[in-house]
C-alpha cells in the first residue's frame, strides 16, 4: 500500500480495511500513525536486503556484483507485490523537505545503500574490473542517477524504451569504469 500511496496515505484506518482487522486492534500493535510507518519502512528494508542486496552478494566480487545490484534493482522496482514501484524513491518525494524520524531513518537508509553501490565500485577497482583511478562516490552517483531516471521515466512518463535506455546507460557506466 505504502508504495501506491505513499506513507502519508497509509492509515490505520486505510490498512484495518485492507487487512480486515479493527482500526483499535491495528492500533493496540502500532500504538501511532508515525510508529507504523516506521515499521512499513522497515519492513521495506528488509525485503530490499532480502530482494536485492543479499542475492548480489552472492555473485563474483567485482563488475558481476555491481551487475547484480543493479539488475535485482531493476526487477526491485518492477516486482508486483510494489504496484508504485521503489517505495524508497517514492518517499524521498515524500519526505524531502519534511523533518522527523520518518525522513531521518529513510536518509540513514539512503546512505547506507549510496554507500553499499560505492564500496561494490571499490571492490571492483580492487579486483581490477575497474580503473585505479574510479571515484567510486561518482560511480555510486552516476548509478543512482541510472536508477531514479529509470523510475521516472517508468513509472511517471510510462516510456516503453525506459528499460533499454537505462540498461544502455549502465552498460556505458560499466564501460567508462573498466581497467
Amino acid at each position: 500500500m505504502a508504495s501506491h500511496t505513499g506513507l502519508e496515505g497509509l492509515t490505520m484506518g486505510s490498512l484495518a480495511k485492507e487487512v480486515k482487522l479493527s482500526k483499535s486492534g491495528l492500533f493496540a500493535h502500532f500504538q501511532s500513525k508515525e510508529q507504523l510507518q516506521l515499521d512499513v519502512l522497515e519492513t521495506a528494508v528488509a525485503r530490499f536486503i532480502e530482494t536485492v542486496v543479499a542475492p548480489a552478494l552472492r555473485e563474483r566480487r567485482g563488475e558481476p556484483r555491481v551487475r547484480a545490484l543493479f539488475d535485482r534493482w531493476m526487477e526491485w522496482e518492477d516486482a508486483p507485490f510494489l504496484p508504485g514501484g521503489c517505495p524508497f524513491v517514492a518517499l524521498a518525494s515524500e519526505l524531502d523537505d519534511r523533518p522527523g524520524a520518518i525522513r531521518e531513518r529513510l536518509v540513514g537508509y539512503q546512505r547506507d545503500w549510496m554507500h553499499s553501490l560505492a564500496t561494490a565500485a571499490r571492490i571492483a577497482m580492487d579486483e581490477k574490473h575497474f580503473r585505479a583511478d574510479l571515484d567510486p562516490a561518482q560511480f555510486a552517483f552516476d548509478l543512482y542517477a541510472i536508477i531514479l531516471s529509470y523510475h521516472y521515466y517508468s513509472r511517471l512518463l510510462r516510456d516503453p524504451a525506459a528499460k533499454p535506455l537505462a540498461r544502455q546507460a549502465f552498460e556505458a557506466l560499466l564501460a567508462a569504469s573498466r581497467a
